[in-house]
């Protein structure tokens, strides 16, 4: 609730949720609030941990440090990315939300590394813990406020579609079953005199690692370049189907460079024996409407396909039949005869699911195939055969 009404206020009740000055001030929010909570957070269980000697919440301390740092790095990560495009980055720096996420999931990789060491310390050189009943009620307020920076921080990133902030979150989650566990231990300190402090510490640590590595391929999958999200796919592939005249869609590429910065290109096919001017119109408004819609940049390429003439028309139906067979085949497209009289040159290029074809077959397998079946209908025919990827 608390999200919904930042937002509001920041929005002043309007739709523009995903625009980069929206994004920007969710961003600096978010950080504060989380350095100031982080903050008291550390200061807190520092201190329960020196009146007790407990490694196990020392560790959480210091991991609740390392958080405060990250919203400082959070906060720093949407200014950068805000900055607009220049000679040497001409779509923007976007990017930069995503290695700051990454710089975020470093450190909390290396807090974890730091207490897997005292928490070994702590095992082999066991010490006392004074269980006090007020610093065990702090450790409780301390997992509400950590459960509240999750739901606050999850409920922003989802809205304003932010790694970053997701992120955080999911630290946050992290945070609440760590000092779950440092409180139990604590509990248990008060009625064994079992040395489990180490133990609980050294749990503690590999779940912050667990989280760090997560972090971290959350984080790199997007600056590697991670598959687009599929409904964003099937939106584009519907949202330019949906216009006149256009017959079929194939080609979709989707580039992201950063939150808000997403460049897609898709070829749209056409009757080729429509008015040059009227297709151009249609695609010009497709690719305007489209992308206010999906705020992204969409270029649109168009294909001409001949819808008039029987040796065209009959030919592709039986390429299409045989591709229909072929398990590694999903589409076809670009279809095209060339030549005069018997001899003519097919060329078409098909769409090949990449798993399959890496398990069972070769492309030049494909493409032979392809070539002997036509050959089987149409000896005097010759295969141009493009084998394409599907990259959304």
């Amino acid at each position: 609730m608390f999200a919904n009404y930042i937002i509001r206020r920041i929005t002043n009740d309007s739709n523009d949720i995903k625009s980069e000055k929206v994004r920007v001030k969710v961003g600096y929010i978010s950080g504060i609030v989380g350095i100031i909570i982080n903050s008291l957070l550390f200061a807190v269980k520092l201190f329960v941990g020196m009146i007790s000697g407990s490694v196990a919440i020392m560790a959480d301390s210091f991991n609740n440090l390392s958080d405060a740092s990250s919203c400082i790095i959070t906060i720093i990560g949407f200014k950068l990315s805000s900055m607009p495009a220049d000679k040497e980055h001409p779509f923007g720096h976007g990017r930069l939300e995503y290695i700051s996420a990454l710089i975020v999931a470093f450190m909390v990789m290396v807090v974890g590394l730091q207490f897997v060491k005292t928490s070994f310390e702590r095992i082999f050189n066991p010490s006392e813990i004074t269980f006090e009943m007020i610093p065990f009620i702090l450790l409780l307020i301390s997992i509400l406020f950590k459960v509240f920076l999750a739901m606050f921080n999850g409920s922003l990133g989802k809205k304003i579609e932010s790694s970053a902030l997701k992120a955080s979150a999911f630290d946050s989650i992290g945070d609440v079953i760590t000092t779950s566990v440092v409180a139990l231990s604590f509990l248990a300190s008060k009625f064994t005199k079992i040395p489990i402090d180490g133990y609980i510490g050294l749990i503690v640590s590999l779940i912050i690692l667990y989280s760090s590595f997560s972090l971290i391929k959350e984080t790199l999958n997007p600056l590697i370049g991670e598959a687009p999200d599929e409904k964003l796919v099937a939106g584009i592939n519907e949202g330019v189907m949906a216009f006149d005249h256009i017959i079929g869609v194939h080609d979709l590429m989707i580039h992201n460079y950063g939150p808000g910065k997403i460049m897609a290109s898709i070829h749209a096919e056409v009757p080729a024996n429509l008015d040059l001017i009227t297709v151009h119109e249609v695609i010009d408004d497709a690719e305007k409407k489209l992308s206010s819609k999906f705020n992204i940049i969409l270029v649109i390429h168009m294909d001409p396909v001949s819808l008039d003439n029987k040796e065209i028309n009959e030919t592709r139906a039986e390429l299409e039949k045989i591709i229909k067979y072929n398990p590694l085949i999903e589409s076809m497209h670009d279809f095209r005869m060339v030549g005069k009289g018997e001899h003519k040159n097919l060329i078409f290029d098909v769409v090949v699911y990449n798993d399959k074809v890496k398990k069972i077959s070769s492309e030049k397998e494909i493409i032979d195939q392809l070539t002997e079946a036509i050959k089987d209908i149409h000896p005097s025919y010759n295969c141009v055969i493009t084998i394409d990827k599907k990259y959304a």
